[in-house]
């Protein structure tokens, strides 16, 4: 069954493919031919004709195989249980499946490449790629807008372009799949309607239910929670941010006794977790009434965050020229006007980084909230008709709540994926952003005019 379908393939594809380059290759002869030639014209023309015959019969033999191969994939994932009534192996038909995926985003990167080498732009041929083959013959048959040499379109061809496309593409799939797949999961999951983990990767029938358990105040305190997160995650991005930076621009700029012990003793902390002194954080903040306060939780996590950012920060401030300090203190300014006019402007990428970094660990962290916040603070003030469990529970961050979804006897494990997603919206559109932030470096040439 398999050779028949082969030969069929085979059949389909060289066939016309074969018809195909023996009318380019006589359009190509007329294109060159004259009507008188000379001696040395038809060796010259001769010669090209065989190397363009060769060229062609080796693109066709290219597509007959990547030919065949899709064919034959296509039939495993589509057709086969269509005609037969059985899947084949699950195994078989997901890696045809991944085939299928890599060769589709095979031939976009090639429609982008002929685009980009005859002159259209990479973004106008990536987006006509999209379209199955159409793109990739729309660029093949186009005519050049730019001096590009022959040899420089057919290198897209070759086998060893061609081996490498399909390695990274392999690579770039697989990494997709292997990000995405949780995420859709985790989506679907939100939707679906029974309390228990999911069994299948999408559900049948869709619903809002979860979604509307969370924001309901009657059923759970989602509401408290993310309130308490967002605002501790906000306090901690700013003072953050403003502390650290600080410090980095003055072991960066001054020099004073103790700066290189100093530097060493915050370097070396990194080294310890901040787990390791769980029972003296714990005294610390009982000694001061902080425990069951989500907003002290503060001082932990800028703390925390000192070693390493101080370090990130230091290295950068220090590429920034000090011709630009001497030349605003010739204007008249003083070392708070120039950290905040002139340094902080120029450290726009790096402080995005930190405070990005910085709003995000509240979210994802379990261990200290749930050890400081799980005790009620002496006299506190807990409304008339809550009971010590409830106000307990309404000062967690996000993190412990969601937890308490799942945890003991509790299984609502599509409430958790619905909270998950409403998680990580903040901080997805955090991310987009100051993305151009992230990635920019805009102190090259400041000391320059």
């Amino acid at each position: 069954m398999w050779f028949i379908i082969s030969i069929m393939a085979i059949g389909v594809i060289v066939v016309p493919g074969i018809t195909l380059a023996k009318k380019l290759y006589d359009r190509k002869k007329r294109l060159h031919g004259s009507p008188l030639p000379t001696v040395t014209e038809i060796r010259i023309f001769d010669d090209d004709t065989v190397r363009d015959r060769k060229y062609y019969l080796n693109i066709w033999i290219k597509v007959a195989i990547i030919g065949v191969i899709t064919f034959l994939a296509l039939y495993v994932v589509f057709v086969h249980k269509w005609i037969f009534g059985a899947r084949p192996p699950k195994l078989l038909v997901w890696l045809c499946a991944f085939y299928l995926i890599v060769t589709y985003f095979v031939q976009d990167g090639l429609a982008a490449d002929f685009a980009e080498k005859k002159g259209y732009g990479q973004l106008s041929g990536a987006l006509w790629g999209l379209i199955p083959v159409y793109g990739l013959l729309r660029y093949a048959k186009k005519p050049k807008r730019k001096n590009v040499q022959s040899t420089t379109i057919k290198k897209i061809y070759s086998s060893k372009s061609l081996i490498a496309k399909y390695l990274i593409f392999a690579e770039l799939v697989g990494l997709g799949i292997i990000v995405l797949l949780p995420i859709i999961y985790t989506v679907g999951a939100s939707f679906a309607k029974q309390s228990g983990l999911p069994t299948t990767f999408w559900p049948r029938n869709l619903t809002l239910e979860n979604y509307r358990i969370l924001f309901d105040e009657s059923e759970t305190m989602f509401v408290h929670w993310y309130k308490n997160t967002f605002f501790l995650a906000l306090l901690n991005m700013v003072f953050g941010v403003l502390f650290i930076t600080g410090a980095a621009y003055i072991f960066a700029r001054f020099k004073f006794k103790g700066k290189k012990i100093g530097l060493i003793t915050i370097l070396v902390l990194q080294v310890f977790p901040s787990f390791m002194g769980m029972v003296a954080l714990f005294t610390l903040y009982q000694t001061f009434n902080l425990v069951g306060r989500p907003l002290a939780l503060t001082f932990i996590y800028v703390g925390g965050s000192v070693p390493f950012n101080l370090w990130l920060i230091k290295g950068y401030l220090q590429q920034i020229p000090r011709d630009l300090d001497e030349s605003a203190m010739l204007d008249g300014a003083n070392k708070a006007q120039i950290f905040f006019k002139i340094i902080l402007p120029l450290s726009v990428p790096i402080l995005s980084f930190v405070a990005v970094s910085q709003f995000m660990a509240p979210w994802m962290d379990y261990i200290l909230p749930s050890f400081l916040l799980n005790i009620v603070p002496r006299n506190a003030n807990i409304p008339a008709g809550m009971n010590l469990a409830e106000y307990t529970k309404m000062q967690w961050t996000l993190a412990v709540g969601l937890f308490e979804f799942i945890s003991g006897t509790n299984s609502e494990y599509t409430t958790f994926a619905a909270g998950a997603i409403i998680v990580a919206l903040p901080i997805t559109v955090l991310y987009m952003l100051f993305q151009r932030f992230l990635i920019q470096g805009i102190t090259a040439g400041a000391t320059k005019g």
